[in-house]
């Protein structure tokens, strides 16, 4: 695609008007993601024959040249495509979470009111009902999500704790409705044709978002969340979280809903505590900002406690625990 581009191929026709920031903005997983939502829609018989799923001994070259032959005839298509941020809403970043709410399970005996930011299509919002598996641990779960990950060092705590849920809510500024079979293809399209396990387990974080009836608000994180705590529940535990989501906002807004959060913070009450759990660039917490690692940070009101439970990449391929 690089070479294309240089040549002033197809790939310079879709990118050369773009209005933003190209590597910002991931026009080449915008691309992409038009290629494989064509594949899972059959409107790409030529280029879905040499895809993985049809083709386990693929070639890249072969794929290319099939790829570039489809782009160049749906150059229309694909631009309207592009308009719409890619999401891929990874569940397996709810391992990375997960001692997080384990410990939060554990440590207050009364229901957990979730409240998700940045949720794309909201599967993560179902992490208790996900199954996990390492090499050292497993916690079942009653659904057919089973999340797999190389786990180095200590296994979370409390890894047998009760939770009690008791409610759900997430916004996102352009949430997918994953009942909706358009939405749950291109939700799909943005993972790698690849990854088979990654494929297989989104399909199955799609059933139980289904089957539970899952929804996400439309609406701006900062907006969502002031009205959100402002009506948060007298008692019972909050539990504000999000993965992988302050790296898109503006930096003034970034620092708005991080004192948004701390303001009632000081306010919570052995009552009604507030958490904060999330999985986000280490670079947002003052550590070095070209570095790519993520932390799960965890923050509880009263006492204002801050503790740094593991760090990852930005698809949990291997999680460093503490």
């Amino acid at each position: 695609m690089n070479d294309d581009f240089n040549a002033g191929g197809v790939i310079a026709a879709l990118c050369n008007d773009w209005d933003g920031n190209p590597r910002k903005d991931a026009l080449g997983l915008r691309i992409l993601g038009a290629l494989h939502h064509a594949v899972l829609a059959g409107d790409a018989e030529a280029l879905a024959a040499e895809f993985p799923a049809s083709n386990r001994d693929y070639n890249i070259d072969r794929v290319w040249a099939a790829a570039r032959r489809w782009l160049e005839g749906n150059l229309d298509a694909v631009k309207l495509f592009m308009q719409s941020p890619p999401q891929t809403n990874e569940t397996r970043r709810s391992i990375a979470l997960l001692p997080g709410f384990l410990a939060l399970a554990a440590r207050f005996d009364m229901p957990m009111h979730l409240l998700e930011i940045g949720a794309s299509a909201g599967l993560n919002q179902n992490w208790d009902r996900f199954g996990y598996q390492t090499a050292s641990w497993a916690r079942p779960g009653d659904s057919e999500v089973l999340i797999k990950t190389d786990w180095q060092g200590p296994a979370p705590t409390h890894l047998d704790a009760v939770v009690d849920i008791g409610s759900r809510a997430a916004c996102d500024l352009n949430p997918l409705d994953v009942s909706d079979p358009g939405a749950a293809r291109r939700l799909k399209s943005y993972v790698w044709p690849d990854q088979p396990d990654r494929l297989q387990r989104l399909d199955a974080a799609i059933a139980v978002a289904v089957s539970s009836g899952t929804q996400v608000d439309q609406a701006d994180a900062e907006a969502w969340l002031i009205e959100k705590l402002a009506q948060r529940p007298a008692t019972g535990l909050t539990v504000i979280f999000h993965s992988v989501f302050l790296i898109y906002p503006p930096k003034e807004q970034i620092k708005r809903i991080m004192n948004l959060i701390a303001k009632h913070g000081a306010d919570a009450t052995s009552q009604a505590p507030l958490a904060w759990l999330c999985y986000e660039s280490e670079g947002l917490f003052g550590g070095d900002h070209s570095n790519p690692q993520m932390q799960t940070r965890l923050q509880v009101w009263p006492g204002d406690e801050t503790q740094i439970l593991a760090r990852s990449d930005g698809h949990v391929t291997q999680v460093e625990a503490y």
